[in-house]
């Protein structure tokens, strides 16, 4: 098919929009054939399947790097303990937090985990998601783990959407490890991983580096093993406080570290120096009432490539909707509107190992999204309002 009538926001490169006014489209299979205005349309594709698209903006299709839309129950009472005064951390050392979503989730059944994983997934897709990363980490058990990710994986057969799928073993402690963080790496995590390998539903590992869950030498044991088996590793680093994890992460070539509110500028430096992504996730500093935010700047000083995600979870980050995470990152963080597109498509690709996803390209993977926008802007500059027309999935419009 061709798509005509419309002006696009290619994405070419990280400096500007690369509006095309008066844009087409030719798309073969799956694939971008051709992008430039329709003066210059080649003539190969004059007898394609033509869809005027009105006038319409053209962007690629977004992308969620990072989410936990998998879990069972929901934690709406310990948002209202928030609001009168607990902290995260103390919530969490109350045997709150993860810990209360891990007994919910182990006790869900696969079908149950579905249907509910599906009605926040559909509230994605309806906003243009095409892809979404989805970890575990809300079992603390070899079962559990597994459940989770083959229910993620069930994601992709149930919807028009791809799935990546992160182990996230390295969550929290539980109940039954209290005070017995490396026992719990050894006999739980690891072989958990291993198995979640043998049964191929694992994409890449990730860790929560942080004071409530795992130090920098722990995690490093879960990503020596990830190495081995030859998968990437992310890490939830500097959210809480700053303990090394940005480094660590760095030090692994890990495809990113996520949250970094607590980041230093050496941080940033060493993020550059290894090609790590630093994902923003503003729905977690929203809902926890945070007040360090990620260094944006020190991030643009040092180049590193910013994506940006939902962080959908039922603790501290209820939200399922990327346009309101652009937003918030626009208005909390001083983001630009260029940035936060960029961190929803391109370099949210570059943070799950997609090259070849999230820029309108010939050669690139046919996800677009259709606006009833005027300029790539408006898709920030809106609170709570959805301006998509259609999507276009595997070049199917």
């Amino acid at each position: 098919m061709i798509l005509t009538n419309t002006h696009i926001s290619t994405l070419q490169s990280d400096d500007s929009f690369g509006l095309i006014e008066h844009g087409a489209i030719a798309v073969r299979g799956e694939t971008i054939a051709w992008v430039g205005t329709a003066k210059d349309i080649p003539v190969k594709y004059h007898d394609d399947v033509a869809h005027d698209l009105g006038g319409r903006l053209v962007t690629p299709a977004l992308i969620d790097c990072h989410t936990h839309v998998v879990f069972g129950g929901n934690r709406a009472r310990e948002f209202e303990l928030r609001l009168n005064g607990a902290s995260y951390e103390d919530i969490a050392l109350a045997g709150g937090g993860i810990v209360s979503t891990v007994t919910a989730t182990r006790v869900a059944g696969e079908d149950a985990l579905l249907a509910d994983a599906l009605t926040r997934v559909d509230a994605m897709i309806a906003e243009g998601v095409t892809l979404i990363e989805v970890k575990s980490g809300y079992g603390l058990d070899q079962d559990t783990e597994l459940k989770m990710l083959r229910v993620a994986r069930a994601i992709a057969k149930a919807r028009p959407i791809d799935v990546r799928t992160t182990f996230l073993g390295a969550h929290a402690v539980p109940a039954d490890y209290a005070g017995r963080a490396d026992a719990y790496i050894d006999e739980v995590c690891i072989p958990a991983l291993r198995a979640a390998y043998a049964n191929r539903l694992v994409d890449a590992v990730d860790g929560f580096c942080e004071g409530i869950a795992f130090d920098p030498t722990q995690i490093a044991r879960v990503f020596d093993v990830a190495m081995e088996l030859g998968l990437p590793v992310k890490l939830h680093a500097e959210q809480l406080s700053n303990i090394g994890g940005t480094k660590l992460a760095a030090r692994y070539g890990a495809l990113s570290a996520d949250h970094v509110e607590y980041a230093t500028d050496a941080d940033a430096a060493a993020l550059a120096a290894s090609g790590t992504v630093a994902v923003i996730l503003p729905g977690a500093f929203y809902t926890l009432r945070e007040v360090q935010a990620p260094p944006i700047q020190s991030f643009r000083d040092h180049s590193v490539v910013m994506a940006l995600a939902t962080d959908c979870n039922p603790g501290s980050s209820p939200l399922t909707s990327p346009l309101l995470a652009m937003n918030m990152a626009c208005t909390l963080f001083r983001m630009t509107p260029l940035e936060a597109l960029l961190g929803m498509t391109a370099h949210a690709a570059r943070a799950l190992g997609e090259k070849n996803r999230g820029r309108i390209t010939a050669g690139s993977r046919a996800d677009m999204n259709v606006w009833n926008a005027a300029h790539p802007a408006e898709l920030s500059y809106r609170i709570g309002f959805n301006p998509l027309h259609s999507r276009i999935f595997k070049g199917s419009l």
